[in-house]
């Protein structure tokens, strides 16, 4: 800010210093010296890492020094695997030769790179840990079998989105990668189970090292599995093990059809699995995890349910089998009761996050006030509940408060059964409680909010959405009296009329309505005597974050219209006193 970059004088009584380069005297450094000489490798190449993309790019161009130092220093690379990028891969791959992390993304209206780009990943990069494909289309199997073939030894994490290979590719890599422990699986339209080849299934056995198929008997034994033969006896599938048994540790399947492949993945990983995620992948989950985990005692601590066919024998599956579960998260599961989780609660003591949606697209039975209270009765290490859809009451409630000290996170959604006596409870009972979320409750008022306010003696953060009955205004007041307790209301309407655009709360208080009706009244007598017709207020509630760019949408549109001079066809659109038709409208996300 002014001042000389070689002055060393004192400023405010503390002395600037300048770095000394070595092998020069401080008298014989000039304004064309290069200061980072005198820094370390190590040392610059930690300040490239704080940099953007862009800008370190643009770094790697000033000299042959950072330069090198930029290539050493990389541990990340994401690069657009367009068929431009196959020539030049080797000798960018080269350059960057420490990378761990690797990412290629292609659009799938595009070609991407080929199978020989592939293979020669693992021969230029020797550290690599992490690798993503996405809508990388014309990668085959042949070249994941070609990869796999290098037998990369520290490749840990696989992820695979919108990609052309399936499942033959897929158990290479499985084979051959003997440190993979998390595998991300989305959007891979080529893993089929209608064929008889053994390559149909993902089977890491399907496989050998050297890339041949297994002999027909051991399939013909695996399909007696996998479709559920009467004649296989129970200690035949207890005792069936494939020729390797992976080592995952995680396993993420999404946006993924037949679910039956995935029988011998699980079944070959249960015995080191710890977190297992399915979101919208078709199929019945209930014959999957009564095959996969079929009663013995496995290491699952986190399971993940979201948009799938599953009912209680799924449950009943995970209740008998991982005793040291911690997270289950159930959102939309077809048809999941009372019943299955209440086996959760008898078998899995160790519970600490539950999260459960309970919306049904077909309004048959889900989840409901009992079954969370099997759940408040039995597992007592309970941190963080998530209820939505659910009618919970105050005995419910009431068993959490008791039986769950350490709860310190509660949210409750979408759901009519919580009321200012469910909020004045929680006031009074929960003393644990850090952060608390009510959504779209429209029983709960500002009379409930003010009683959580005055309650909860360790609450930190209240977060309240599209609830009508709580008002901004009530929410000022909250904060005022309670300076540590942070809140966040969703403003989430707005209205529209003839004077501009105004961003207001969820719901206004009474005042407001009083106002708003008041100014509604005086514009209808001004346009009454200059007989035109009154223009009728459009309200659009939305969230916050959309009301918020509607706001700027619509402001910026009309600052335009007014710089705008009318002309003489279109000066009766203008002004103010032309008759402009009413319009409401309501538009709800």
């Amino acid at each position: 800010m002014g001042q000389s970059s070689s002055s060393c004088s004192c400023n405010n009584g503390h002395e600037i210093y300048r770095p000394v380069i070595i092998g020069k005297n401080s008298g014989d450094i000039d304004g064309d010296d290069d200061l980072t000489l005198s820094l370390p490798d190590e040392c610059l190449g930690s300040v490239f890492g704080k940099l953007g993309c862009l800008d370190r790019n643009s770094c790697s161009l000033v000299c042959k020094r950072w330069k090198c130092v930029d290539s050493k220093s990389r541990n990340r690379l994401v690069l657009l695997a367009r068929s431009e990028l196959s020539p030049c891969l080797p000798s960018l791959l080269s350059r960057f030769n420490t990378v761990s992390v690797l990412s290629l993304k292609c659009s799938r209206k595009l070609f991407s790179i080929d199978d020989a780009a592939l293979s020669r990943i693992p021969i230029f990069l020797p550290f690599l840990k992490k690798l993503k494909l996405k809508g990388c289309i014309h990668i085959s199997d042949d070249g994941l079998h070609a990869f796999s073939l290098h037998h990369p030894p520290l490749l840990t994490k696989l992820s695979f989105a919108s990609c052309g290979f399936g499942a033959k590719g897929l158990n290479s890599l499985l084979s051959n990668c003997p440190s993979l422990q998390d595998l991300t699986l989305k959007r891979l339209r080529k893993l089929d189970a209608t064929s008889s080849t053994p390559a149909s299934s993902l089977w890491p056995g399907a496989m050998s090292v050297d890339g041949g198929d297994v002999s027909n008997d051991h399939h013909n034994n695996i399909n007696a599995v996998v479709a559920g033969d009467a004649n296989k006896k129970e200690k035949d599938v207890h005792n069936y093990y494939y020729k390797r048994s992976l080592r995952l540790e995680r396993l993420c399947l999404k946006d993924l059809h037949n679910a039956r492949l995935f029988i011998p993945l699980i079944l070959s990983a249960s015995a080191s699995i710890k977190t297992l995620i399915v979101c919208r992948s078709s199929g019945n989950w209930d014959r999957v995890l009564e095959t996969s985990l079929h009663g013995k005692t496995t290491s699952i601590s986190e399971i993940q349910m979201e948009n799938v066919q599953m009912g209680d024998a799924g449950l009943l599956a995970i209740s008998s089998s991982c005793p040291d579960l911690q997270l289950l998260y159930l959102s939309r599961t077809t048809d999941c009761t009372d019943d299955g989780l209440s086996a959760i609660a008898n078998s899995c003591r160790k519970l600490r996050k539950l999260h459960i949606d309970a919306w049904s697209r077909f309004g048959s039975r889900t989840i409901g006030d009992e079954g969370v209270f099997s759940i408040a009765n039995k597992c007592s290490q309970l941190q963080e509940v998530v209820l939505m859809g659910i009618p919970i009451a105050i005995p419910s409630l009431n068993a959490l408060a008791s039986n769950c000290p350490v709860l310190e996170r509660m949210a409750l959604c979408n759901t009519d059964s919580v009321q200012d006596s469910e909020m004045a409870f929680i006031a009074a009972k929960f003393l644990a409680l850090k952060k608390l979320c009510i959504k779209n409750c429209p029983n709960v008022s500002k009379s409930g909010i003010e009683a959580v306010g005055r309650g909860c003696p360790n609450l930190v953060k209240l977060k309240v959405k599209r609830c009508k009955g709580v008002t901004q205004a009530m929410v000022s007041r909250l904060r005022f009296q309670r300076s540590s307790l942070v809140v966040s209301l969703d403003a989430g309407s707005m209205l529209f009329d003839s004077g501009g655009i105004s961003l207001l709360a969820s719901a206004v208080n009474e005042e407001e309505q009083g106002t708003a009706t008041a100014m509604t009244n005086t514009n209808s007598t001004r346009s009454a005597a200059a007989a035109a017709t009154t223009v009728a207020a459009t309200h659009v509630i939305c969230s916050s974050r959309g009301a918020l760019l509607l706001r700027s949408k619509f402001e910026s549109a009309l600052q335009l219209g007014r710089r705008r001079r009318p002309t003489e066809d279109n000066a009766s659109w203008y002004s103010p006193s032309a008759s402009i038709p009413s319009c409401t409208a309501t538009i709800t996300y």
